[in-house]
């Protein structure tokens, strides 16, 4: 649903911002597993999610639509996303960062209310539910629920959100009213998982696998990349990464599911196929059509972008497998080689960038 960008001074810096936030992010994760590195900050190894999912991802998804509707206003919500992250990062009251975030979540609702009354289309309602979902997680956290059980609302949050940018590209395919209602119907179990976890931390888990599952199977089933996927060049790039990403919504589903109470390595597995093996798989696979919309350049796709895709999925293949069997040097070398697959992932974007303004070759 992207429109060509009007100019706007801020979209670079915090671009900028959101990929300083995912470094940030990385090192703290290399932390968190064990790894002896410097510290760089004393609170930095414990806000490796919050600054991956919030930090990160709700700099990058906010100014994605900024850019799209191009009013200043809404810069606000990937500013304060930003802003939040930063706060984790140098240490400030914890309280600080989640509030920034919480109000980041606040001004994506109010954008996407707009974009409904622009377009109300189902898509777009499944976007502001999604940014909902949001903003609950992020009031859970704001008033001291443990971050484990505001996972689900956050996991709930991108799921959501991707779902909705992948039924906005299905609609063509005419989906009956029967595989629409089932994709509704999958939603909102993963909704319900999101506010059960809060009280009923594995219960939560179950009921947000399940809807993980699901949502993995209906895009498996629906989603217009089973087609591309025959197709050539960055079109096939970007099917071969919205395939394998629902390979790792499904895989993380059912351990959720399975587990129910997850903790150790299991909960390592379970929401690294989520955030890293799904959610990632997406970002690969958008970047070449995303970047070009915010910062107004063109992106030329080379074979090296299956480099990244490739290793980031073997080196996934290891952490998972690591997890479940609770292998901790197996899980720290698996982390090494997933922060040099979107290490990769960053240098070979930017290396396909090309000053001169236009469009990515193709989209999917």
């Amino acid at each position: 649903m992207s429109s060509p960008p009007r100019p706007n001074p801020v979209r670079f810096p915090l671009l900028l911002l959101g990929i300083f936030t995912l470094l940030a992010a990385l090192w703290a994760g290399m932390l968190r597993i064990g790894l002896t590195l410097p510290p760089l900050t004393p609170t930095l190894s414990g806000g490796h999610g919050p600054l991956m999912i919030a930090g990160f991802l709700g700099t990058v998804i906010g100014l994605e639509r900024a850019v799209a509707m191009g009013r200043a206003w809404m810069f606000a919500a990937p500013a304060l996303a930003a802003l939040g992250g930063l706060l984790i990062i140098f240490g400030a009251p914890p309280v600080a960062g989640a509030l920034s975030i919480t109000l980041s979540s606040v001004v994506l609702i109010l954008l996407f209310i707009q974009i409904v009354r622009l377009q109300p289309a189902l898509f777009n309602y499944v976007l502001t539910l999604a940014a909902a979902v949001w903003l609950g997680g992020n009031l859970f956290w704001l008033f001291g629920t443990p971050i484990t059980h505001v996972v689900p609302a956050w996991a709930g949050f991108l799921v959501l959100t991707i779902a909705g940018e992948r039924l906005e590209l299905t609609r063509l395919l005419r989906i009956s009213r029967a595989g629409t209602a089932a994709l509704l119907i999958v939603l909102a179990v993963v909704v319900a998982g999101a506010f059960i976890a809060p009280g009923n931390y594995s219960l939560g888990w179950r009921v947000t696998g399940l809807g993980l599952a699901a949502v993995s199977l209906w895009l498996l089933q629906y989603d217009i990349a089973r087609r591309t996927v025959r197709a050539q060049g960055l079109t096939r790039f970007i099917a071969h990464c919205m395939l394998l990403g629902y390979f790792w919504l499904l895989a993380g589903g059912l351990i959720a599911l399975w587990h129910g109470f997850i903790y150790g390595g299991v909960y390592d597995a379970a929401l690294h196929a989520l955030f890293l093996g799904f959610v990632f798989s997406m970002i690969f696979g958008h970047a070449p059509v995303i970047f070009p919309a915010v910062l107004g350049v063109r992106m030329v796709f080379t074979p090296w972008f299956y480099s990244h895709l490739i290793l980031l999925h073997l080196s996934l293949l290891l952490r998972v497998g690591a997890g479940l069997l609770e292998w901790l040097p197996g899980r720290q070398w698996a982390v090494v080689l997933n922060v040099v697959a979107l290490l990769l992932f960053l240098a070979n974007t930017v290396r396909s960038v090309r000053r001169k303004p236009g469009h990515p070759q193709s989209a999917t």
